[in-house]
């Protein structure tokens, strides 16, 4: 088994404009998951679905400090669906896999799951 540790760094970008300096904080986030192959499968079900839930969490915060970006707005509903589709699949393919991968998420089921 391989283990794929997937990080975003922490860092302070500083946001010019308006009155003055700004800054805001990236959070990092951590996911793993355990591979049955040797080599790295970033094609699996799995790690598309950690590296959709990472852009979810990285647009949400986004959202938060520019609350009228609209075209982030829709990309953020857009990642959401393939998301969900993709764990509609999952849990139709495999169902232990699916309940494994949303625990270590940390994200809800979906409605059709």
């Amino acid at each position: 088994m391989v283990l794929l540790l997937l990080i975003n760094k922490i860092h302070i970008c500083s946001v010019k404009g308006g009155g003055g300096n700004s800054f805001m904080l990236k959070d990092a986030f951590v996911s793993i998951i355990l591979q049955e192959e040797n080599k790295e499968n970033r094609g699996s079900a799995e790690f598309q679905v950690v590296n959709f839930t990472n852009k979810i969490r990285k647009l949400t915060l986004h959202l938060k400090l520019h609350k009228k970006d609209y075209l982030s707005q829709r990309g953020l509903l857009k990642i959401l669906g393939k998301r969900q589709r993709l764990l509609a699949y999952l849990s139709n393919k495999n169902r232990i896999r699916y309940k494994e991968l949303i625990g270590q998420l940390n994200i809800r089921e979906t409605k059709a799951g």
